[in-house]
């Protein structure tokens, strides 16, 4: 498997993995969503909307769009849970077009992340992904841990698509078109 490929399904894997989570999500009991809870985030919903605000600030710059730290400083955090799943649907699908169009040339190409007052930074579209994945799973992890103190039973969110797993998940596979 190349480094593409595996960004490419590391970005399927990321939908998947947000659409078992939010699945669970949407169905909390009232409260639930907003309660104080252990975590770095003091909350489900506040873990939810910092995933979907980073997610925009890298995409956005990996896209090269120009938004920089405006795409987190100016966000404004959703309070439903349905309004949040919508919003991260939809970078998740722009992450999965972004690795779709990706080509061996792109990956040692430098990107500017705007870092703010510390400075504009070129970054290397592969370490870039790398890290968006890795800081998506710590997050979603965090979630995780917050369901299990709640009336719904947190989502088997450690699958990657390995032959094994696929036909138990096919219905799911094709009901997002990951497959």
């Amino acid at each position: 498997m190349s480094l593409i490929d595996h960004f490419r399904r590391m970005a399927a894997n990321n939908r998947w993995s947000n659409d078992r989570l939010y699945r669970a999500v949407l169905v909390l009991a009232p409260g639930e969503f907003a309660a104080e809870r252990v975590s770095f985030f003091p909350s489900i919903v506040e873990t939810l909307n910092h995933i979907l605000a980073i997610d925009r600030y890298y995409l956005d710059a990996l896209e090269e769009g120009g938004i920089g730290p405006a795409a987190f400083h100016d966000f404004e955090p959703f309070t439903e849970a349905a309004a949040l799943e919508a919003a991260q649907r939809t970078e998740d699908e722009r992450l999965i077009a972004f690795c779709a169009s990706l080509s061996e040339n792109d990956m040692p190409r430098r990107v500017v992340t705007d870092r703010g007052r510390a400075g504009k930074f070129p970054e290397r579209i592969d370490a870039l992904l790398a890290h968006l994945f890795l800081h998506q799973a710590h997050h979603r992890g965090q979630v995780h841990a917050m369901l299990a103190g709640t009336s719904v039973k947190p989502p088997q969110l450690d699958e990657f698509f390995l032959d094994f797993d696929l036909p138990l998940r096919r219905e799911e596979v094709e009901r997002l078109g990951l497959d």
